[in-house]
């Protein structure tokens, strides 16, 4: 048996334990939220080094992407350093290439409308295979990534606007509290009242990116939208039902009644494929996968 702990930053709400069969030999996916205490992810790394078979780290990436060079953030460099026995991994290294074929997904094997759809995709900095995805298909965009992350409202409708912007700001934003450019912890679990971004929310048919966002402001009224992200939980799935969602697609699969974080998913074939992170590329992944039979999660909700 093969033991995956993710140590997230966000609400331990939202653990989970579950099991998968990979090639034969069970695999248990763990996530445990130290609700966005930096030290307490520190200190249960260090207690687990060595002990379990990979770690995941959720709820903050490792690096800024897209801009043609890595800017590591400074709170994940802490993290990122209590491991020395045993790898950790951010989801980085797939992300884009199982966000990529999500969208493609949705669309072709779902069946569901996402060519020349409008789309309200909340982060793209850190999720550059879906936004190309949308943009190959001809879909009318926003993306969200100044507002989410910073709080304007700047209505970016190319990515090569966001990684402009990026390259720009990123020197510093890597610098910052990570807590101040996403919800960690408690501020995973809040409904907020204003209801901001809601003309996007609003216009959009297919609301996509991190769920985390995707919920920050979520409309009471989803009726005919689709939802495009990565880890949900049984309640928000029951959630975005009540609020008449069209359709939920998610990244990765369902284990046990709730998707995992792309992250687990990488520390898990990063085991199974048994040669270290540096060494394996985004297409061996992708090819993994294939074999192990992975699709994305389709929820049809009418």
């Amino acid at each position: 048996m093969k033991h995956i702990v993710s140590i997230s930053l966000g609400s331990s709400k939202r653990d989970a334990k579950g099991s998968m069969d990979v090639f034969g030999e069970e695999y248990v996916l763990e996530r445990r939220g130290t609700d966005g205490d930096i030290d307490k992810a520190i200190s249960l790394i260090k207690e687990l080094d060595g002990k379990v078979d990979a770690f995941g780290m959720g709820g903050i990436d490792i690096y800024l992407q897209g801009l043609g060079k890595k800017l590591m953030f400074r709170d994940a460099r802490r993290i990122a350093a209590a491991a020395v026995k045993t790898p950790l991994l951010d989801g980085t290294n797939m992300k884009s290439g199982i966000e990529y074929r999500a969208v493609k997904y949705a669309e072709e094997v779902a069946g569901l409308e996402i060519k020349g759809r409008k789309v309200f995709l909340m982060s793209t900095i850190d999720r550059l295979g879906m936004g190309e995805a949308f943009e190959e298909m001809g879909c009318d965009m926003v993306y969200g990534d100044a507002m989410f992350a910073l709080g304007l409202n700047w209505k970016l409708t190319k990515i090569s606007q966001v990684k402009k912007i990026a390259a720009i700001l990123g020197p510093v934003l890597v610098q910052l509290p990570f807590s101040w450019l996403y919800p960690t912890g408690k501020a995973q679990e809040e409904k907020h009242e204003n209801k901001k971004w809601q003309q996007y929310y609003n216009w959009a048919d297919v609301l996509a990116g991190d769920f985390i966002y995707i919920n920050k402001y979520l409309p009471d009224d989803l009726a005919g939208k689709t939802i495009i992200t990565n880890t949900v939980t049984k309640d928000d799935v029951e959630e975005l039902r009540k609020r008449g969602a069209k359709a939920l697609v998610t990244t990765t699969p369902e284990v046990d009644g709730r998707s995992f974080g792309t992250n687990v998913m990488e520390a898990m074939l990063t085991v199974a494929i048994g040669k270290a992170p540096s060494q394996i590329s985004e297409r061996e992944y992708m090819d993994e996968l294939d074999k192990l039979g992975v699709k994305p999660r389709v929820v049809l909700f009418k």
